[in-house]
């Protein structure tokens, strides 16, 4: 029985896919995000293809706000000859400085269709400030 060229073109795919998971570099991929400036909320905006809201974490520290995702999947594929068990396992992360104060008991976040969506509030100026006198 002669093989397919196509099944050996696809064997090669995969192990060169597996190979660049192994190699550590499919784990610092990016996020792709949009920061959008309004008058009273900044609003963030990122892609997360692939991932389940439950992989998801959004924290803020300071002014730091940190976006993280982490999903693991595997699958089983069974065919006359053999079976082949695969698992990947995908981790990203993103941390940005906002460019001002926020109330962090208000910001809420949305996720649907792969976009996740944060709105953080801005705290009113001077909130956590003390006005100084200068003698």
């Amino acid at each position: 029985m002669q093989r397919n060229p196509f099944d050996e073109i696809e064997d090669l795919f995969d192990r060169m896919g597996r190979s660049f998971e192994e190699s550590g570099l499919a784990r610092f991929q990016d996020i792709s995000l949009d920061v959008v400036d309004h008058d009273d909320e900044i609003e963030v905006i990122a892609d997360l293809p692939g991932f389940e809201k439950d992989d998801l974490d959004v924290s803020v520290q300071g002014r730091q706000l940190t976006i993280a995702a982490e999903h693991e999947e595997s699958s089983d594929v069974d065919t006359e000859q053999y079976v082949r068990r695969e698992r990947s396992h995908r981790s990203v992360s993103r941390s940005l400085t906002l460019p001002t104060d926020v109330l962090r008991e208000e910001i809420t976040a949305a996720y649907q269709n792969g976009v996740l969506t944060v709105t953080l509030p801005k705290a009113e100026p001077g909130a956590d400030s003390t006005e100084i006198d200068i003698e």
